[in-house]
């Protein structure tokens, strides 16, 4: 038998066209390569994705609203300049959050070493025009931070990272490099003496 012969006729197929790179829907292991080799893009992306976290956890480790804006803004650009350090042994956003808090830390240390004068609370209309509204949360979140302010800052460290961010105690012990067992002790120390001075305010 002879093989078949075709028509002769090239098959003619449209040809690929290069799609533009959606930086948004890359994942984060896919942007740090990226960005290791020179992307400023993935960059960029990696700094805009994280920053809302960033900040919500520098808020919650510092007490001074302006503080918390400063090392935010610090950890964001120890980031650009660090990201070659990371070895991918931990996830990104592990490697990330160690870096805030390490951030927060030295922003503490700082401010120690200044006066600050007591901030005034916001009484202005929240965003459903309720004053009153607005001025219980401000005293909440007022006695929250002397609450934490009272207590050690690896317990206040671990309090915020596990009640606040809804970390495990396995991923706090990855972030703040301390055993789980230290990390759960913390917690447990921390709480009973926020409890204690919160009662004790209660009954002044």
């Amino acid at each position: 038998m002879q093989p078949l012969r075709g028509s002769g006729r090239p098959i003619r197929q449209p040809l690929r066209q290069d799609r533009k790179l959606v930086y948004e829907r890359l994942s984060d292991p896919i942007l740090v390569t990226r960005a290791k080799d020179g992307d400023r893009l993935a960059l960029e992306e990696l700094c805009s994705r994280h920053a809302p976290k960033v900040e919500r956890l520098a808020r919650h480790l510092l007490r001074d609203p302006e503080d918390a804006r400063d090392a935010a803004q610090e950890a964001l650009a120890k980031l650009c300049v660090r990201l070659p350090q990371f070895r991918g042994e931990s996830q990104f956003s592990t490697w990330l959050h160690r870096l805030v808090v390490n951030t927060c830390r030295d922003a503490a240390e700082r401010g120690r070493t200044r006066v600050h004068e007591p901030l005034a609370d916001d009484l202005r209309a929240g965003p459903e025009g309720d004053p009153a509204r607005a001025a219980g949360i401000s005293e909440l979140r007022r006695e929250l931070c002397e609450s934490l302010a009272g207590i050690s800052a690896d317990q206040a460290q671990v309090i915020v990272l596990k009640d606040a961010l809804g970390y495990s105690f396995e991923e706090i012990a990855e972030a703040t490099e301390m055993p789980v067992g230290t990390a759960k002790c913390h917690a447990h120390r921390g709480r009973n003496r926020m409890r204690e001075r919160l009662g004790e305010r209660d009954v002044a």
